[in-house]
């Protein structure tokens, strides 16, 4: 079992030592939050609120994903980190596939792109991307940032992208994981069939059941159930030792682990040495003796 950090919405200046005490502490990882903009107007809900209510998110502060990744990677040494999720389909994947290969070659292949949809059309419109058929964007997305990861030359011809046979260099000594997220039927298919694991965004303990018995059956029907694959959760089975071996019994390999509640209006006034305080008693009381 491997521990994520989860921590999203709070004072950029406190990224840094939180990465640096979440690796003294035991985690193997670190998820990075995912925003471009705040739109003033918008009849799209939040799928994460219980009421969808989106207006928690105004005034948060986000550092560009991938930026704050290199900066993460550049003051630690086993931290790996995990965009959780990166928006994909509004992006264009040839640049995604160049930023992913630069961290993950600097880092020592610290990085897993958690990738999936953005619920919200805003987020297209301002980069300049349809809407529709956000789907199968993604998947073209997904084909070609592992086509051009590799190191080798690679080209694409499809129904939104046409490249030419290119190579980019430098490539990470190992792929790049893509590990999807979303509950939907179709991002769970999407994880077995073109990605390497998948990521949960939370919920009640028998819809994670529910989710993971979905996710068995669709690599069993692919063939796939004995290839390799992450299954990244998050649980409230994760705070005690008896629940970590609960989940590892479940087939889960990531645990994420987070101690407040971002979901909240206004500024996050937790200090940072409560944070730090919070990282180091699970190490000792989580990690150290879940083994």
């Amino acid at each position: 079992m491997r521990f994520t950090f989860a921590e999203a919405m709070t004072d950029p200046s406190y990224y840094a030592p939180l990465a640096q005490a979440a690796e003294a502490a035991g985690f193997s990882g670190m998820t990075i939050p995912d925003s471009i903009a705040y739109p003033e107007v918008s009849d799209a809900t939040y799928p994460y609120t219980p009421d969808g209510n989106r207006e928690f998110l105004e005034d948060k502060d986000f550092i560009e994903t991938f930026i704050l990744a290199a900066a993460l990677g550049a003051v630690t040494t086993t931290l790996r980190f995990l965009p959780f999720v990166l928006k994909l389909p509004i992006r264009p994947p040839a640049l995604v596939a160049k930023q992913a290969a630069s961290i993950a070659y600097l880092t020592g292949n610290r990085l897993g792109l958690g990738v999936g949809t953005s619920p919200w059309p805003e987020d297209y419109d301002i980069m300049g991307v349809d809407f529709a058929r956000r789907g199968k964007r993604m998947d073209e997305c997904m084909d070609i940032i592992r086509g051009l990861t590799s190191g080798d030359y690679f080209e694409f011809h499809g129904e939104f992208y046409d490249i030419p046979k290119i190579k980019m260099a430098p490539a990470p000594t190992e792929p790049v994981p893509l590990l999807v997220g979303g509950h939907a039927d179709l991002a769970l298919r999407r994880a077995v069939r073109r990605g390497d694991g998948w990521m949960h965004g939370g919920g009640p303990p028998e819809e994670l059941d529910e989710l993971l018995g979905k996710i068995a059956r669709i690599r069993a029907d692919e063939g796939k159930e004995n290839d390799p694959f992450e299954i990244h959760v998050i649980s409230m089975d994760a705070y005690t030792v008896d629940g970590v071996k609960r989940l590892e019994d479940k087939g889960i390999t990531d645990v994420i682990v987070g101690f407040r509640l971002p979901y909240i209006m206004g500024s996050d006034t937790e200090p940072l040495a409560k944070k730090i305080e919070n990282l180091n008693w699970y190490g000792e009381n989580i990690i150290a003796k879940a083994g």
